[in-house]
């Protein structure tokens, strides 16, 4: 059978792939190097910007990782740790699902699929130091200012000392009153409390709370005998971040004021030990006044809870009806040792939008900071539902006991279902500007914002003013 002159082309193309592809199958043919990774190049700049400011000699962590050194030997558990997903153990302890609603937050330290990938590259090729010259040249600014993560404070109040024994059971009330020494009132646009102690800093632990005693404490300000000068301030808790205002939703601190710490959570953690909290006030300038009122939703459910023992993926509920346009700023997740898990979702109509799930280890009590242009701007009409999710099984590595069926109550061996993040309330005119914006930002109007269910809702449009039935100047009686 001839061979026609389009399968004879067709044969010699086939045929110079052929050859190609051996040319390339040669043996001792030398493949492309892939780059080596290394801690002074690759590892430590990750570090820098998700580990140290933990990590570091005066830190919260159990151990440093500043330097090659200190870093090598914990390098199986540094792949381990952070490739674990968002739940408790992983590291960096920053728990949002990143499949599943909003991802935009202030100060999120979580690293990239491409980060962790690196890390376990590195660890997996040896764990090499690489050249001395790659180290980066400063650390100051993972690890802060004298301590502080957000730059030295405008104004620090020292709370009153507390004495916890090595071995006693876990106590909640309240500390005292700490004086802020201010002559005028001022608002704050950040604050941030850290636990000062005696603990040595060389001996090791196996978690967080092994490095403090205040898990949490709940603090208001006020003068006084003088009305409208109250205060409440966001919980501190046991490795959270924290905490900045909006622009447009400072607090205010007011003059001669008091720090009440009227509700503290303190537990032992096997040393006899001597700790006070510090208050460090950041300020807005002077003549600065908020855009937003502060709103007073708390979602959840810290009395009425039905704990069973022994017995994973338990649910619990809370549901909240919003009575103003609400701007949501911080999601703030509080469960005890059972809690694993919880989302916030917001119900308009027949609109339901997942805000944000994350993973909850009581460890580390995070926060979640929404950015500005991406935190829930919502109707009101609203319904909030707040969803937790608990494991009493021997899975959850905070269990102490699952034996026994729990309630709610203020030890970490009972419960609370809460969110703890706070909200502003909008006027209408508030509200309506905030859509306009988001609608400027978007593409087109087959994009979707996440957490705006009226962004593509018609705008609302003044009436007209009413038209005179005047006739030649002439008003009718």
């Amino acid at each position: 059978m001839s061979m026609t002159r389009g399968s004879r082309v067709g044969r010699w193309f086939g045929l110079v792939s052929v050859i190609a592809a051996s040319a390339t199958a040669i043996p001792g043919a030398q493949a492309p190097a892939t780059p080596q990774v290394t801690f002074t190049k690759d590892i430590a700049p990750i570090f820098q910007r998700s580990c140290l400011q933990c990590h570091n000699p005066d830190g919260g962590a159990p151990m440093s990782l500043m330097t090659y050194e200190e870093a090598r030997p914990w390098a199986r558990a540094i792949k381990t740790r952070t490739g674990m997903g968002p739940r408790a153990g992983i590291m960096p302890p920053w728990f949002v699902e990143k499949n599943i609603g909003i991802q935009r937050y202030k100060s999120d330290p979580s690293l990239s699929d491409a980060e962790i990938a690196t890390i376990a590259k590195w660890v997996d090729s040896g764990a090499p130091r690489g050249n001395p010259a790659d180290m980066p040249a400063s650390i100051a600014k993972a690890t802060g200012e004298d301590g502080w993560l957000l730059g030295k404070p405008d104004l620090v109040v020292k709370g009153p000392e507390v004495v916890v024994p090595g071995a006693a059971p876990d106590s909640w009330g309240d500390v005292g009153d700490a004086p802020t020494g201010l002559i005028e009132d001022r608002w704050v646009k950040s604050v941030e409390v850290r636990e000062v102690n005696n603990i040595p800093r060389t001996e090791g632990t196996k978690t967080v709370g092994g490095r403090w005693v205040f898990h949490h404490m709940n603090y208001e300000s006020s003068v006084e005998g003088q009305a409208g000068t109250s205060t409440a301030w966001p919980i501190h808790e046991i490795g959270r971040n924290p905490d900045v205002f909006p622009d447009t939703a400072g607090r205010l601190l007011a003059a001669n004021s008091v720090l009440h710490l009227n509700a503290s959570h303190v537990h032992a953690n096997g040393h006899d030990t001597k700790a006070h909290l510090e208050f460090g006030f950041r300020f807005f300038p002077k003549g600065y006044q908020p855009k937003y009122r502060r709103s007073g939703v708390l979602l959840g459910n810290g009395n009425d809870l039905d704990i069973k023992p022994n017995q994973a993926s338990q649910e619990i509920h809370a549901f909240h009806t919003l009575t103003e346009h609400t701007k949501i700023v911080v999601f703030e997740p509080h469960l005890h040792a059972q809690g694993v898990r919880m989302c916030l979702e917001a119900i308009w109509g027949m609109n339901i939008q997942q805000l944000t799930c994350a993973g909850y280890d009581h460890n580390w009590v995070k926060q979640y900071i929404y950015d500005d242009d991406a935190a829930p701007i919502l109707p009101k009409g609203t319904i909030l539902h707040l969803v937790g999710f608990l494991d009493t099984t021997a899975g959850n590595k905070n269990m102490a006991d699952g034996r026994n069926w729990t309630g709610g109550g203020r030890r970490s061996v009972a419960n609370m279902f809460i969110d703890l993040g706070y909200s502003v309330q909008m006027t209408e005119e508030q509200f309506q500007e905030e859509m306009a914006t988001r609608r400027a930002a978007m593409k087109s109007r087959n994009e979707y914002d996440l957490g705006c269910p009226l962004c593509w809702a018609p705008p609302v449009v003044a009436p007209a003013p009413a038209r005179s039935t005047a006739q030649g100047g002439n008003q009718q009686q």
